[in-house]
């Protein structure tokens, strides 16, 4: 007669404990995903909370003059004021410390939002369609805005969108 083996019971014992620590792992690994998505998330909406920090299209689109009509009728800007220096002799540049402010660049089609408020008379109109260009403002509309006869320049480049796999918006959207 022979007698029955009893491997079959030590064998089983080692799988238990393998898959045990597979389940264990895997519920650490996903509270730290989730934690690190947490965490993530957190930092990036206090980002645009501090007025210094300009970090998003929404934050400059808010703090536009005029912000409704600005989006309707054109793009938010930041306008940058600073002054150029040059002396010829001897040969040196200066230049001015920046300030920055909100502003608004007007597509060249909706210039009559400017007209209808007498902000800009037919003489200036005629002068900025003669250079191709548009008009773009500071301040409030409604009371004594800075506006300016601008041209958009084409040799201006985004070289953030020029990084491998980065997408470019559409054509169109550029072009005032």
């Amino acid at each position: 007669m022979r007698r029955q083996s009893t491997k079959t019971t030590a064998t089983k014992s080692p799988n238990l404990l393998a898959s045990a620590l597979n389940y264990t792992s895997i519920a650490i690994l996903a509270g730290v995903f989730i934690l690190g998505v947490g965490i993530g998330i957190a930092f990036s909406s206090t980002a645009t909370l501090d007025p210094k920090n300009v970090a998003s299209r929404e934050f400059i689109d808010r703090t536009a003059p005029n912000p409704e009509l600005c989006a309707q009728y054109g793009a938010s800007a930041m306008v940058m004021d600073t002054r150029l220096f040059v002396s010829l002799n001897p040969f040196n540049v200066w230049v001015s410390q920046p300030s920055m402010r909100p502003g608004c660049v007007l597509r060249t089609n909706n210039w009559a939002v400017l007209e209808q408020r007498k902000l800009v008379n037919s003489e200036q109109v005629r002068e900025c369609k003669n250079r191709m260009n548009t008009f773009a403002f500071t301040g409030d509309l409604g009371s004594a805005p800075d506006i300016n006869c601008v041209y958009q320049n084409d040799d201006a480049k985004n070289y953030y969108l020029n990084q491998p796999g980065a997408t470019a918006p559409a054509e169109e959207t550029g072009n005032f």
